[in-house]
């Protein structure tokens, strides 16, 4: 594989995504929603809020009042969003961490299933970050973390600002508008769009992958001299990546 214009030459220390959209098919509340006879209602407004208006406490709260999941229903959301993974989205993870890359999660979904979707994936729990939620002893929904950052639409450049102290050079990938706050302050900021296309993310994004698959993210976050340290089986994943970008 030859060095391209988009190959990057500098490493990148960390790579963080998003969770919903982006590390798996799924937008957990409104998977959350269609179980609970809510599924119409909470969806429109997070379309509205991941492609036209954006993250906010009362649209948050506004959300979880509707769909007042019980403890279980959010532990099976945890399996789900790994039943429902992106295509190699494991092996790019698997990977980006041999080559000594750390791997975060930044998400405004619920943080118990983000965490058994992270442990899932192989990525440390403290790595993760996430809203907590809150259930009284029968596993009812009580109350959110309002203090979390994340539930504003511009939280997630507070959390990658806290990052770039150990990672100067980071890339962000994510599918919605609380990620494109991330501009400016990462490496590079890849939008995908191969669950949810939105044209607002992709006109923003230093690239867009509009296919169901993860491995288009490695020839843009890899450089030459790493791909070369790579084994058989790995540079094939590359490669795939790059036959999907250049299609």
């Amino acid at each position: 594989m030859t060095p391209q214009a988009w190959q990057l030459q500098t490493p990148v220390s960390a790579i963080v995504f998003d969770c919903d959209g982006t590390l798996s098919t799924l937008e957990g509340i409104d998977y959350l929603a269609a179980n609970n006879g809510v599924g119409e209602t909470v969806q429109a407004l997070t379309a509205e809020a991941m492609g036209k208006s954006g993250l906010n406490p009362a649209l948050y709260q506004q959300r979880l009042n509707l769909v007042n999941p019980n403890q279980q229903q959010v532990i099976e959301l945890g399996q789900a969003y790994y039943q429902h993974r992106v295509p190699d989205s494991h092996d790019v993870i698997k990977l980006l961490q041999r080559l000594h890359k750390s791997v975060y999660v930044i998400s405004a979904g619920l943080l118990p299933a983000v965490n058994i979707f992270a442990e899932l994936l192989q990525i440390p729990h403290e790595h993760i970050f996430a809203v907590q939620i809150k259930f009284d002893e029968q596993g009812q929904f009580l109350d959110f973390d309002h203090t979390s950052p994340l539930i504003h639409n511009n939280g997630k450049r507070t959390l990658v600002t806290q990052l770039k102290i150990q990672h100067p050079h980071i890339i962000y990938v994510g599918d919605g508008l609380n990620d494109l706050s991330t501009i400016g302050i990462v490496t590079r900021f890849i939008g995908f769009g191969g669950v949810f296309y939105r044209e607002k993310i992709a006109a923003q994004s230093d690239y867009y992958i509009d296919t169901l698959s993860m491995a288009p993210l490695l020839p843009l976050v890899l450089t030459q001299e790493e791909y070369e340290t790579l084994s058989a089986s790995e540079q094939r994943l590359v490669q795939k990546g790059k036959s999907i970008l250049i299609k």
